[in-house]
């Protein structure tokens, strides 16, 4: 049912479930409404405020495979929630991944913001600050760290990461277990762009919204996401013991 009222005060009404006649809240917009949203909604939402996307290029990694992915997970589309905004390289191959990876970037017309060990490796990187890797920038805009491999890579995004999308390129099969065990973002790309975040990619028709809570819904939401269950049960007369 549309509602053609565009007073900001029919959205406070909403929020607030109308009298039972709402059952989820699905925001889309700009931060200020999902924020706004997620602060004051009585019923449920299912909603993403931030889509902070990581790419971990392991030394286990197929450097053209890893130059392909990550030009992909920035550049194909920058201002989308499932658009990479920081990559971390494994500093064990720091001489010979991270300098390619910095320049394809460079060369597509991104701006890169690097850790001091970053921007001393690679020219034309901009220093970053403990702000960057809390951003989503949105734009043709990236920063970049060195990791100290799977664990150090743990430990950034666990710190600074949404929990929408992460990506680890690697070969090392016990590399890309953890990863997908021990991070707990909504989803999780081995070998793969952060642009498939979407829910037509994932098989289920036009995408309502991507949720990063843990209610039954996460990730992609289409239809199906959102149908909630209702028992029917027919009897003769029976009874429990």
């Amino acid at each position: 049912q549309l509602v053609p009222v565009t007073d900001r005060a029919a959205v406070g009404l909403l929020l607030g479930g109308l009298g039972g006649t709402v059952d989820v809240i699905v925001p889309r917009g700009g931060k200020s409404l999902v924020g706004r949203v997620q602060t004051e909604a009585r019923v449920p939402v299912f909603a993403h405020l931030e889509g902070i996307c990581h790419v971990y290029v392991d030394k286990s990694a197929d450097l053209e495979m890893a130059k392909k992915i990550v030009l992909n997970a920035k550049m194909r589309r920058t201002g989308i929630c499932g658009s990479a905004e920081t990559l971390l390289v494994d500093r064990a191959v720091a001489a010979t991944h991270l300098e390619p990876l910095v320049k394809i970037l460079l060369d597509a017309g991104c701006e890169v913001r690097g850790s001091d060990e970053v921007q001393n490796a690679v020219g034309g990187v901009k220093l970053a600050n403990e702000e960057d890797w809390r951003t989503e920038y949105l734009d043709a805009i990236i920063s970049v760290a060195l990791v100290d491999g799977i664990d150090g890579a743990i430990q950034h995004i666990g710190t600074y990461s949404s929990n929408h999308t992460e990506a680890v390129i690697a070969e090392d099969p016990e590399v890309v277990a953890r990863f997908f065990n021990e991070i707990d973002s909504a989803i999780l790309l081995h070998n793969a762009s952060t642009q498939f975040a979407d829910g037509g990619e994932f098989g289920m028709g036009a995408e309502i919204g991507i949720a990063t809570g843990k209610m039954h819904a996460r990730g992609p939401v289409g239809v199906e996401q959102l149908t909630s269950f209702k028992y029917r049960v027919h009897g003769t007369g029976q009874t429990r013991i």
